[in-house]
Parts: C-alpha cells; sequence; structure tokens
C-alpha cells in the first residue's frame, strides 16, 4: 500500500527522456515553499529598495560617489521618478511577502528555523542601501566626530564642527546636544577614527555596528516567547521580520537597533536567573539610547521573584518584602552605575544626555498623543499651536509618570507580571512623550510579541506596523500632513492587515476569473462529487 505523501511527491515530479519521473531538486522544493517563497519576495523588495535609494533615499546634499559611477540622474527629474517607484514597490513587496509569511506561520507552515532562513536573504540587499525615511545616520556620523576632535556633544551641537559630516546634518539638529549616552557617543568617535569624513564608509560602518542587535534580537525574542507562553515563530515574524524594523532601522541605520537588542537580551538573562549580567546588557543598551533602562526597575521585581522561589526550594522563609527589594534594587544600582560610569569615564563625558532629551521637542507630528490633541484642539478654536502644544505635552507627560509609576507596582507579583509591565512602560513613553517616530514602536513591539495574541490583535498590528511604514517619505520626511498620502498608506495598511487571514481581501483574482457558462446547466458528474466528498 503506498504512503499518503506518494501522490504529492509525484505531482511535484517531471518525467525524463526515458519515462521516469524526475524529483525536483532540494533548492527548487526550498523555493517553493511558503518560507521560501516569501524570501525570493521580500529580496526582490529589498533589492529595489537599495537601488531606488541611491536617488530617493535619505541621499547626501553633495554626492560624488553618485557622480562618478555616473548615477547622479537618479536624484533629479525623471530619474527621481524612479528612483521614488523603485522604493515604494520594495516597501509594497517586502510588506505582502511578510504578511504572506505570517499568514503561513499562523498556518503551521513555517517554523522558526524558517524565519532564520528569511531574516539574512531580506537584510543583505539593505546593507547596501543609502539611509531611507531618515537622516539620523548622519547626525550619528557628525557627533562621532566632534568626540573624536575635543568637543563635548552633550554641550554642543555638530554646528561647531564644520566639514563635511556636518553638512549632511539636517538643518534642525545641527544646533542640538546629543540625547545619546556614551556608549553611543564611544562607537560614533570610533567609526569616525577609522573612517575620517568618508560619508559612506562611516554609514556603512554604523550599519554593520548595528547588526549584532539585529542578531540579538532574534535570539532573544523567540525564548522570551517561551517564557511568555507565546508562539516563537510568530513573535520572530512579528518583532524581527517586520519591515518596519528591517526597513527603518537597518535602512534607515538607527541606533534603536542596537538598543532593543540588548535590552532583549539582558531581559532574557534574568528570566533564566543571571541577573548580574542580564541586568549589565540592559545598562549597556540604555548607555545607548535611555529607553532601555526603563525595563530595570521591573526586572528588580523578577530578580526578587527568583530569590522568594529559591528560598522555598531550599526550605526557608523568604527575607521580608523591604529587606528583599533593598538587597536586589541596591546590586542592580551598582551594576548600572558601574556600567554607565564606566563608558562616560571613556568617552570623557558626564550626564549631560539627560537634559539633551528635551531635544526631541523639535519633532512635531501627529504620532505622538499631545501633539495629535494640540492638533484638533487649534481645528476648533482660535488658539495657536505652539501655546497648546505646551499645555499638551505637559498634561501628557504628568500622565506618563503617573502610568509609569503605576505600572511598576502593579505588574510586581510574577515574572509574566513583569515582562508585561515593561510593555506598558515602553508603550506609554512612545505614545505620551512629547516626540515619537514610526522607528519608536520597535520598542514596545519587540517585548509585546512574546505574548500569545489573538488573531484580531496580530492583524491589529499588522495594519500598525505597516501604517508606520509608509507613513514617511523615503528620503525623511514626514507624509501625515499630505492627505492624498496619508489615505494611500491608510487603504495599504487596512489591506496588509486583512491579508493576514485572507488570500485575496479586494477579490481581484474572483473578479478576473471567467464564468463557466455550463455550471449553472450542467451538473458536476457524480464521479467529481463523490470525490470532493472524500476529500
Amino acid at each position: 500500500m503506498s504512503s499518503p505523501a506518494a501522490p504529492d511527491a509525484a505531482s511535484d515530479a517531471s518525467p525524463t527522456a526515458d519515462g521516469k519521473l524526475r524529483q525536483p531538486g532540494r533548492v527548487g522544493a526550498v523555493l517553493r515553499s511558503p518560507a521560501g517563497n516569501a524570501a525570493v519576495l521580500g529580496a526582490v523588495g529589498a533589492a529595489l529598495l537599495a537601488f531606488g535609494s541611491f536617488g530617493a533615499g535619505s541621499v547626501r546634499r553633495q554626492d560624488p560617489l553618485l557622480e562618478e559611477l555616473f548615477l547622479s540622474w537618479l536624484r533629479f527629474g525623471h530619474g527621481l521618478l524612479l528612483s521614488t517607484i523603485l522604493v515604494w514597490a520594495g516597501v509594497l513587496l517586502m510588506i505582502a511577502a511578510w504578511v504572506r509569511l505570517g499568514r503561513s506561520a499562523r498556518a503551521g507552515e513555517v517554523s522558526l528555523r524558517d524565519t532564520w532562513t528569511v531574516l539574512p536573504v531580506w537584510v543583505a540587499p539593505l546593507l547596501i542601501a543609502t539611509p531611507m525615511f531618515s537622516r539620523d545616520a548622519y547626525s550619528y556620523l557628525a557627533q562621532g566626530a566632534m568626540l573624536r576632535d575635543g568637543f563635548d556633544p552633550y554641550v554642543d551641537g555638530p554646528v561647531v564642527n564644520p566639514g563635511v559630516l556636518l553638512d549632511n546634518v539636517s538643518n534642525v539638529w545641527t544646533t542640538t546636544t546629543t540625547p545619546y549616552g556614551p556608549v553611543h557617543l564611544l562607537l560614533g568617535a570610533g567609526i569616525t577614527s577609522l573612517t575620517g569624513d568618508n560619508v559612506v564608509l562611516g554609514t556603512w560602518l554604523w550599519r554593520l555596528t548595528m547588526l549584532p542587535g539585529l542578531v540579538l534580537m532574534a535570539w532573544a525574542v523567540p525564548k522570551l516567547a517561551r517564557k511568555m507562553s507565546g508562539d516563537p515563530t510568530i513573535a520572530m515574524w512579528l518583532a524581527v521580520l517586520n519591515p518596519l524594523v528591517l526597513i527603518h532601522l537597518i535602512g534607515g541605520v538607527h541606533n534603536e537597533l542596537l538598543m532593543v537588542g540588548l535590552m532583549m537580551a539582558g531581559i532574557v538573562l534574568v528570566l533564566e536567573r543571571r541577573h548580574v549580567g542580564g541586568i549589565a546588557l540592559v545598562s549597556l543598551g540604555a548607555a545607548i539610547k535611555a529607553t532601555a533602562g526603563l525595563a530595570l526597575p521591573f526586572l528588580i521585581w523578577v530578580w526578587m521573584a527568583h530569590e522568594r522561589d529559591r528560598a522555598r526550594e531550599e526550605g526557608r522563609d523568604p527575607a521580608a518584602p523591604v529587606r528583599l527589594f533593598v538587597k536586589t534594587a541596591g546590586v542592580g544600582v551598582v551594576v548600572f552605575a558601574a556600567v554607565f560610569g564606566a563608558a562616560s569615564a571613556l568617552a570623557g563625558v558626564g550626564i549631560g544626555w539627560l537634559t539633551a532629551l528635551s531635544g526631541s521637542s523639535k519633532i512635531i507630528n501627529w504620532l505622538s498623543l499631545p501633539t495629535m490633541t494640540a492638533h484638533v484642539l487649534t481645528w476648533f478654536t482660535p488658539w495657536r499651536l505652539g501655546p497648546v502644544l505646551e499645555v499638551t505635552r505637559m498634561i501628557c507627560m504628568a500622565a506618563l509618570l503617573v502610568i509609569l509609576v503605576w505600572a511598576w507596582w502593579r505588574f510586581r507579583r510574577t515574572e509574566r507580571d513583569a515582562i508585561l509591565g515593561i510593555v506598558v512602560a515602553l508603550t506609554a513613553v512612545t505614545v505620551l512623550s512629547p516626540a515619537a517616530l514610526p522607528w519608536y514602536y520597535s520598542w514596545p513591539l519587540a517585548v509585546a510579541a512574546a505574548f500569545a495574541m489573538s488573531t484580531r490583535t496580530l492583524t491589529l498590528l499588522v495594519g500598525l506596523s505597516t501604517w508606520l511604514m509608509v507613513i514617511f517619505n523615503p528620503d525623511g520626511s514626514i507624509g501625515l500632513y499630505t492627505i492624498a498620502h496619508v489615505a494611500v498608506a491608510i487603504f495599504v495598511s487596512v489591506v496588509a492587515a486583512l491579508s493576514l487571514t485572507t488570500v485575496d481581501p479586494l477579490h481581484l483574482r474572483s473578479r478576473h476569473r471567467a464564468p463557466d457558462p455550463t455550471a449553472a446547466t450542467s451538473p458536476p458528474p457524480a464521479a467529481t462529487v463523490e470525490h470532493r466528498g472524500s476529500d
């Protein structure tokens, strides 16, 4: 009796000249699999993005490299139009591949190992792209050059160190002190010491420096999902392979990639009872960007829970809560101070990044609740945006402080509570801070992906991720104030969300399928009916 798989294997084979069946090769079988299909589609999209970025991305104001390669025509006229089309086609292809992969993962047709195979295929083309959807990479280089040349980036903006690197910094940031931690400055100083004022090499080296963060995320997110009773494959797909993460953090060259990777790895180490090492990693992430530090107070609760469990396992009474808190929090503060102090000493800077955090108030867009509220209020009142924005930001900051304190105390009892508290804290900061940018949403998404989610929640996150991905222009400008751009972004995000559960949400296939003129008059043969009934 033949095995059930035999007919399927035969259907994929083709006859040779001598009448035998030629079995498909391993490569062909992989490419026809759901993961292989998505890998190819996403890689094509990433390649289109990379090429289109040379003309439509956040290009240098003067780019002699493109002139030497005879590609400067991509930046102007019809060349710019072609580049823009290539970028958006690449974005849409990557989103389509991602949604298709997610649909297959939900159906159990894609494994965690498959996602690890897809990841480098999608990432590789982005490594050679011009920075996209943001000019922050040029600010990173200018800040690193300041430290290299003896300036204090916490005291002055890049404008004090004129040169090629300054020429490409966004005008709004030329006089702004850096809000990033000492490790970020050390990395920037090291990169610019190696590459000098070469913008291309400097950007590329920054991108390579961020890649370990992606590896740490890909390692930590599935592990955290197992501990939170989530689906590791879905978590990897949602938090790591998400085009919002790959295109913005790798294509856009953002230090969030390394910061989130260190934070996620540290959280996992703490859950594995390697508390000091985990807190050190999260502290290192905070020394790149302060956001990672939000996880530290919640990790103290995890450590305390472990200490209580160990005491019970050893047959003794746990220490009093206050005493246990003082012990664990004290060690945590020492570890944090050691990491931050060492990095600051190496960089030769103080804690001026704390005051520089207010520089983000220069960003005004609809992605943050205080700005959104201020805009809406000015529609119905004679008030001007500036004064209203000051009030809404002050109210939201007060609300944020209340929420952070409440969440820290509310989510203190178990490991799961503490990790959920981190999600609440990161989400609150993203939404209620004076300013928000699309890639900021990668912070809470990385942690939240570890939890089991309903189909409705996944659908909403797909729609939100897609909308955030397409709402900015490839050159880094904001599309939120163009009605047509917003409308297209909403349409694309709705289609992407519906596609997670429906293969053809727009019913395009049914519209183009020719009707069968005999269908209404000729019933199917009995054998056919019986065959369908047996499937």
